[in-house]
């Protein structure tokens, strides 16, 4: 026998009722006294044989809850349920499925009826939008009798254990953009690399489009035809993804956190840049610091990377950028790029870092990757329909063009500074470090 908890439905208290109504009535119509207690023993002995069958079933359910080991972060996932009847007693029931905390947008309960030793199958998605470990709990099947006059309420051992990891997908994605020439398709842009800093590769024959600076003369005077240089990007140059986890990166957009797209974009950039032989390295901090990996181009390098940022959460403090700069100077002795990925609501918490930013920049390129929130800058489109919504613009307008005055006070500073939406933050990011390197300043 399972054991649960025996509930009786409202449906049987509902004829119930109407008998103790005809008792009432065949006090005054006396004809109906017998048929009433009639009805009222056959509600009773149904019940009690709907009682005895449902108590006689043993352990009917078997349980199968069938998901990934490793989801990725904001990317829709499949969850499969399957539901055995091992008696060869038909039964209807609810299934209520016990979702990890974190995980939204979800269907309540799932109905389903199955014959003897037949099976049921549900199909579901979820979209985790947190990190970390999930737990789906033991789920609750409500079993409905033969004439659903009372159920039983029962709990499955069937506890799952996921982990969500920063999205593989988008990494999967983006590498295709980059190095497939797909990138127009996604907004990554095609930037002529300026300058000369780039290492000799080979002498090739000119063709339609090569650079005529670039022709070797003495080449060409040996071969009888048009030879130039071919060059290569530099290689093996550090860049460092520093993610700050202070209270700020907890703000939501599109129900993950700032902390969160910052995640997926470090691990898109770091299979990128190992992708094309540059070395990537990791630095988090809040008012403590956090993880000093340093750079490399190996491929155990996005492993460790991925790992790292598998459980990274907000420490609701506010950031010590002195401490990141002794990090810095500590453990960074070559040139570097470093992507700080840092958000600053007010001039008055940028006035306080933008000492320690200066010199941050002094010996190696800052590239500060700020939020800015697109549903405010939609809402400051909008047009005011009476007194409260004119005050709420005003301080939307003043929100939004505080965005653009941190990103000058950087700029003016000499420090290059990057605007964008979490939804075009990778993008973004990637189109900054192909500039950067086209320059080659770095």
């Amino acid at each position: 026998m399972f054991k649960g908890k025996i509930i009786v439905s409202k449906f049987f208290f509902l004829l119930f009722f109407l008998g103790v109504v005809g008792l009432f009535v065949s006090s005054e119509m006396t004809s109906l006294f017998i048929p009433v207690c009639f009805y009222i023993l056959f509600l009773v002995l149904i019940t009690c044989f709907d009682l005895i069958w449902l108590i006689g079933m043993r352990n009917p359910i078997q349980f199968e809850r069938i998901a990934n080991e490793k989801l990725n972060l904001g990317e829709k996932e499949q969850v499969q349920l399957k539901v055995k009847n091992q008696s060869n007693l038909p039964f209807r029931f609810v299934l209520y499925e016990s979702y990890p905390t974190p995980i939204r947008d979800r269907k309540d309960k799932f109905t389903g009826s199955v014959s003897g030793r037949g099976s049921i199958e549900f199909n579901y998605e979820i979209s985790p939008k947190q990190r970390g470990d999930l737990i789906f709990e033991n789920p609750t099947f409500l079993i409905f009798s033969l004439f659903r006059f009372v159920s039983k309420r029962v709990s499955i051992e069937c506890q799952t254990s996921v982990k969500v990891y920063p999205s593989i997908t988008q990494l999967k994605k983006y590498e295709l953009a980059v190095f497939k020439k797909r990138n127009l398709q996604v907004g990554i842009k095609r930037i002529r690399r300026l300058g000369n800093n780039s290492e000799f590769e080979q002498i090739k024959n000119y063709e339609n489009g090569d650079d005529y600076r670039t022709i070797n003369w003495k080449a060409t005077s040996r071969t009888s035809s048009l030879m130039v240089n071919k060059y290569q990007e530099e290689k093996s140059q550090n860049i460092i993804c520093i993610l700050d986890k202070s209270r700020m990166m907890q703000m939501e957009f599109d129900g993950m956190t700032f902390l969160d797209h910052s995640v997926n974009s470090i691990l898109i950039m770091s299979n990128i840049l190992i992708k094309n032989e540059d070395k990537v390295g990791l630095i988090t901090f809040s008012d403590k610091q956090g993880v000093v990996i340093s750079p490399e181009r190996n491929r155990m390098q996005l492993r460790l990377i991925m790992d790292a940022l598998y459980n990274q959460q907000t420490l609701f403090k506010d950031p010590n950028f002195e401490l990141l700069y002794l990090t810095i100077r500590n453990k960074i002795k070559v040139r570097s790029l470093l992507l700080l990925y840092t958000n600053f609501e007010t001039e008055s918490s940028l006035r306080r870092a933008l000492p320690i930013l200066r010199k941050l920049n002094e010996n190696h390129i800052l590239v500060p990757i700020l939020f800015k929130n697109s549903d405010l800058e939609v809402l400051n489109l909008k047009k005011s329909q009476s007194m409260r919504e004119m005050y709420e613009s005003i301080v939307v307008e003043e929100l939004v063009e505080l965005k653009y005055k941190i990103v000058e006070i950087l700029k003016e500073n000499g420090i290059q500074a990057l605007l964008t939406t979490p939804e075009d933050l990778s993008i973004s990011v990637i189109n900054k470090y192909l500039e950067i390197k086209a320059r080659g300043v770095l």
